[in-house]
């Protein structure tokens, strides 16, 4: 299994960063270690501060490699809600030197996953979605105002890359990122229905 992040796909989360919107898509990945769906998370001692980032998640239904743009929407028949959790101050740290990421983004349990309902079930043109930080809504974005869509994605990705069945793909996040801290509660939902409950230790 491999695990495609897309960056900066949020207007108003990349200037939150202070990032410029990319001219042209961002993709990074993680390792199958990174995945995990487990109900605790525990904050890694390699850095300060870690964020929540809240993603929509696509599954692939199948492999394919150079997929065109009208058959890249039968790549996907489930979605779901995950974090992207980022290791905020060792990123800003490897980007000020020119380094890649993965250090700050791809360690272990880095990439927690919810559970995945049929793409059959939802409007994929327009997915609410967001994340609550005890009690608090601190993340909502729409699939409407990604800078570029599922097909886009799928269609980026596997000119690169062989996408096979399994694989997931993280499809950016909306404004609203912060750090976690011992005993958050973290819950995701898809158009307002729980899809993930996560407590930080």
């Amino acid at each position: 299994m491999k695990v495609f992040c897309i960056g900066r796909n949020y207007a108003a989360h990349a200037a939150e960063l202070n990032n410029a919107v990319p001219d042209e898509m961002v993709i990074f990945m993680k390792p199958s270690t990174a995945v995990f769906s487990d109900t605790e998370w525990y904050i890694p001692d390699f850095a300060l501060e870690f964020h929540h980032e809240v993603e929509l998640v696509l599954k692939v239904a199948k492999n394919g490699k150079h997929i065109a743009p009208q058959f890249a929407s039968k790549y996907f028949e489930e979605i779901a809600l995950g974090i992207d959790f980022t290791a905020r101050d060792l990123q800003t740290k490897l980007k000020e030197k020119g380094l890649p990421w993965e250090k700050a983004k791809a360690f272990d349990k880095s990439a927690l996953i919810g559970e995945f309902i049929p793409k059959s079930s939802l409007d994929i043109s327009s997915i609410d979605f967001s994340l609550v930080k005890n009690h608090n809504k601190v993340q909502e974005g729409n699939s409407s105002e990604m800078l570029y869509n599922f097909e886009a994605i799928i269609v980026e990705i596997s000119k690169y890359f062989t996408l096979q069945q399994g694989d997931l793909i993280y499809t950016g996040t909306p404004k609203g990122v912060s750090a976690v801290r011992s005993n958050d509660i973290l819950e995701g939902k898809i158009n307002n229905q729980s899809n993930f409950k996560l407590k930080i230790i």
